[in-house]
C-alpha cells in the first residue's frame, strides 16, 4: 500500500480500533461487574441540541430526547476516537508506528480525559470533572480507566497498522 494513503488511513484505522477496545471494556465491566457503560446517546442528544443554541444543560438526561440521538451519539464517539488518533499521530508522528512503543499511548489516553472532564461532563451538568454528579471519586475514577484503555487501544491498533507497513 502507498505510504500516502497508510499515513493518511492510519488515525482512522488506530482510532476505530482503539474506540472498539474503549467499548469491549465498558462491555466487559458491564457483564463481569454490573458497572454501567457510558451512554453515549447523551453525546447525540448534546449534539442535537447544538444547531437550537443550548450547548449546555442543566441535566441532559431530564432533556427531551431527540430523533436519532443514539446513532449520532455513536457516530460522534467513533469520530473522536479517530480525531484523537490523528492528534495522537500528531505528535509522534508515523515514526511512533514505526517503532511503537506503550508509555505515549497510554500517557496519551490519560491527557483524554480533559475532553470529558472540561467538556462533556460540565455540558451535560455534571460539573467539572463529574463534580455534581453522586459519587465525583468513581465517576473520574471510570473515566480515567476508561481513557487508559482507550491509550492502551491506541497501542494495541496500532500494531496492527504496523503489519500494513
Amino acid at each position: 500500500m502507498n505510504n500516502s494513503i497508510l499515513y493518511f488511513l492510519s488515525p482512522i484505522f488506530i482510532g476505530i480500533g482503539a474506540t472498539f477496545i474503549f467499548d469491549l471494556w465498558g462491555l466487559f465491566l458491564k457483564y463481569a461487574f454490573k458497572i454501567t457503560p457510558s451512554n453515549f446517546r447523551l453525546v447525540g442528544r448534546w449534539l442535537l441540541y447544538m444547531p437550537e443554541g443550548i450547548f449546555r444543560h442543566s441535566n441532559i438526561n431530564s432533556a427531551p430526547p431527540k430523533s436519532a440521538e443514539c446513532v449520532v451519539g455513536w457516530i460522534a464517539h467513533y469520530m473522536i476516537g479517530i480525531t484523537f488518533a490523528a492528534t495522537f499521530l500528531s505528535f509522534t508522528g508515523m515514526d511512533w508506528l514505526l517503532h511503537l512503543t506503550l508509555t505515549p499511548a497510554l500517557i496519551f489516553g490519560m491527557i483524554t480525559v480533559s475532553a470529558p472532564f472540561f467538556v462533556m461532563q460540565p455540558a451535560f451538568g455534571l460539573g467539572v470533572a463529574a463534580s455534581k454528579s453522586s459519587n465525583p471519586a468513581q465517576a473520574r475514577l471510570r473515566s480515567l480507566i476508561n481513557h487508559i484503555v482507550f491509550g492502551f487501544g491506541l497501542y494495541v491498533s496500532g500494531s496492527l497498522v504496523r503489519l500494513l507497513l
